[in-house]
């Protein structure tokens, strides 16, 4: 906001409301946010917007990482949202398929690749189906183990390992990177070499991630605010998509799980952590 010109409690003021994962609390921060009548609200994903927008039509809700928003009633199109909803959309076709190729990378030949599914998620499904379609095309076993909070994560892992996975694919949602290191605590501990979609879980501790900048999504929705602030309509405003992709390998993750990264792999590498 101040790349715009806006300055904090002089142009405007912030009032925040933190569900912590408690997906039950939605409708109730929702409404109060709404009673507090703002001149646009920011919707930190996709389950927050969905409680949002069945709370209010009218105020402007802005979304930095909005999944699947059509199917949802959120927007009319992508071109034009048509409503009070808009933002950047952060589910890339075709990457969960390259997360996959990644992980037989990491471990070569690899035939029994696990996936940890966050059913909560709407970015999870379209994951789940590309990973799996990919996986019968590669001739490879999906083992799917569904999440629903963080509670979920270390019995997941146990079952990962119980299947004998050989490497796991973490699905980019909300609250997987919310538990980041709880998920590389679990897979460091059972030895299971993993891919992300967000460099966050690799800050964290995880092995390698290869998706959207997450921070690139947040700044621009800063753009989007500066518009509806400035008397532009969510209705008018194109929900954008990343365009670049990165890739992160944590060295560490990698010495401690006794993997040699290729040097092909590091060489492509956006950023190596030591």
């Amino acid at each position: 906001m101040q790349e715009f010109g806006y300055t904090e409690g002089r142009n405007f003021d912030i009032v925040n409301r933190f569900a912590e994962s408690h997906l039950d609390r939605l409708p109730k921060l929702a409404a109060e946010l709404v009673q507090l009548n703002p001149e646009v609200i920011v919707a930190g994903a996709t389950l927050q917007a969905v409680a949002l927008k069945k709370t209010t039509s009218t105020i402007p809700i802005v979304v930095p990482v909005l999944a699947d928003p059509i199917a949802l009633g959120l927007i009319e199109s992508e071109a034009r949202p048509g409503g009070n909803v808009t933002g950047i959309a952060p589910y890339v076709k075709g990457l969960p398929a390259k997360q996959l190729e990644l992980a037989r990378e990491i471990v070569p030949g690899a035939t029994r690749i696990g996936l940890l599914d966050d059913v909560t998620d709407p970015k999870a499904h379209p994951q789940r189906q590309e990973i799996e379609a990919a996986g019968q095309a590669m001739r490879v076993s999906i083992i799917t183990v569904q999440v629903r909070t963080g509670g979920d994560i270390v019995p997941a892992f146990e079952t990962l390992a119980a299947e004998h996975a050989e490497v796991v694919i973490v699905e980019q949602s909300n609250m997987l990177v919310l538990t980041r290191k709880q998920i590389a605590e679990a897979a460091a501990a059972r030895k299971l070499p993993s891919v992300y979609g967000y460099r966050e879980n690799i800050e964290a501790g995880g092995l390698i991630s290869y998706g959207i900048d997450l921070n690139w999504c947040y700044h621009r929705a800063a753009y989007y605010i500066d518009k509806i602030l400035k008397g532009a309509k969510p209705a008018d405003l194109p929900v954008e998509f990343p365009t670049k992709l990165e890739l992160v390998i944590n060295l560490k993750t990698a010495k401690a799980l006794g993997l040699d990264v290729p040097p092909t792999l590091l060489a492509r590498a956006d950023e190596v952590i030591e």
